[in-house]
C-alpha cells in the first residue's frame, strides 16, 4: 500500500514563501514518478509541477520561475518550494505518484495511481 502524506500548508501573505513536503511509504520511492497538483474551490484540479525517476522536472505555466519541485531519494520525500506567492495560488495542494511517466513527469491527473490527502495553502492579499 503506497501512502503519501503532505505537510507544510499554511496561510501566508502575498509575496511570501512556503515549503510543502510529501512523505512516501509502502514502496521503493525511486520507482515512482511524482507530482504536485492543486485545486481551488469550484475549480478543476491543476497540475503544478512534476518530476520523473531521474529528477527531470516540468512546471505549469502559472508557476514557472516561482515554484521548484525536488525529490530526496535518501529520505523518500517530495518537496515543493513556493516563492513569490500570489492570492491565485490559494488551494488544496496534493501530492501524487505513478509508476511510469514521460521525461519530466506528467501533469495529467488521470494518470496517477496514488494521492495524498492534501495540505491547504492560503495566500492573502
Amino acid at each position: 500500500q503506497v501512502l503519501l502524506v503532505e505537510s507544510g500548508g499554511a496561510t501566508v501573505q502575498a509575496g511570501g514563501s512556503l515549503r510543502l513536503s510529501c512523505a512516501v511509504s509502502g514502496t521503493t520511492f525511486t520507482n515512482l514518478c511524482m507530482a504536485w497538483f492543486r485545486q481551488a474551490p469550484g475549480e478543476e484540479r491543476e497540475g503544478v509541477a512534476a518530476i520523473d525517476h531521474s529528477g527531470t522536472t516540468s512546471y505549469g505555466d502559472s508557476v514557472k520561475g516561482r515554484f521548484t519541485i525536488s525529490r530526496n531519494n535518501a529520505v523518500d520525500t517530495l518537496d515543493l518550494w513556493l516563492n513569490v506567492l500570489k492570492p491565485e495560488d490559494t488551494g488544496m495542494y496534493y501530492c501524487a505518484a505513478r509508476w511510469v511517466c514521460p521525461v519530466g513527469g506528467s501533469q495529467d491527473a488521470n494518470g496517477y495511481n496514488f494521492w495524498g490527502q492534501g495540505t491547504q495553502v492560503t495566500v492573502s492579499s
